[in-house]
């Protein structure tokens, strides 16, 4: 049974910028479904696209790993011979939570984990590529840099799928989105102390983007196209395709 998040439960004197550190990782399962619009329903979807786009004798990528949701539904969906998955993540605590339950999964997949920074990795042979609510921790800066290396690493007919949480450029929609999620997460049972204390610690931590910044970045590191396949309030999903 899954742990029940209760971080920010209590008045914190000074909230620290949100890390994903072992406390985060204890109650990860049921942070990330509680705080994230059709989570499941991504990750299953991923396992889905990854049965359809993996290559024999490839390499799927999961960036930004956690605890390999989306590894383990690539994992169970790849029927492609000689396919392996690489799951990058930068915080050990996530990797060994999620080395655990990949150990309890019964799919031969090979699954090989890296504690690393998912900028200072190869990108090579890789049919498909996940980075599943990750990019927006990364500084905007570096974000072209990524994709583009991410694009030269693609084999042709390749995948990317890209999830984030975005903002928008209309300042009523961005209120209602915003005020949506709000009350999703009130419906999860996290009280206005939590939610507040939780978007304090993610300022400047995550940083979201326009869903047309995401898709001008993708276009330009040379995907055909870059398209919403799946949006619930200002949480979306994008497929990019080589």
């Amino acid at each position: 049974m899954k742990e029940k998040d209760s971080i920010y439960t209590s008045p914190v004197g000074e909230i620290e910028p949100f890390k994903f550190d072992e406390t985060v990782a204890t109650v990860f399962p049921d942070m990330i479904v509680r705080s994230v619009p059709g989570y499941n329903t991504i990750i299953s979807a991923i396992g889905l696209l990854a049965g359809k786009f993996a290559q024999s004798n490839s390499v799927c990528y999961d960036l930004g790993c956690s605890l390999g949701a989306a590894t383990l539904s690539m994992r169970n969906q790849i029927t492609n011979e000689h396919c392996r998955i690489i799951a990058v993540d930068n915080s050990q605590a996530m990797l060994q939570h999620c080395e655990k339950l990949i150990a309890q999964d019964p799919s031969q997949v090979n699954v090989e984990l890296q504690c690393s920074d998912i900028r200072d990795i190869s990108i090579e042979n890789a049919s498909v590529v996940v980075i599943n609510f990750t990019l927006q921790f990364i500084p905007i800066n570096d974000r072209q840099v990524l994709l583009n290396k991410i694009y030269q690493g693609l084999l042709p007919g390749g995948i990317l799928i890209l999830s984030e949480k975005i903002k928008f450029s209309d300042p009523k929609q961005q209120a209602l989105q915003t005020e949506m999620h709000h009350i999703f997460k009130k419906a999860n049972g996290y009280s206005d102390l939590e939610i507040s204390q939780k978007r304090t610690a993610l300022e400047n931590v995550l940083l979201p983007e326009t869903f047309k910044q995401h898709q001008q970045r993708l276009l330009n590191a040379g995907f055909s196209s870059a398209e919403v396949w799946f949006q619930y309030f200002n949480f979306t999903s994008m497929l990019a395709l080589k």
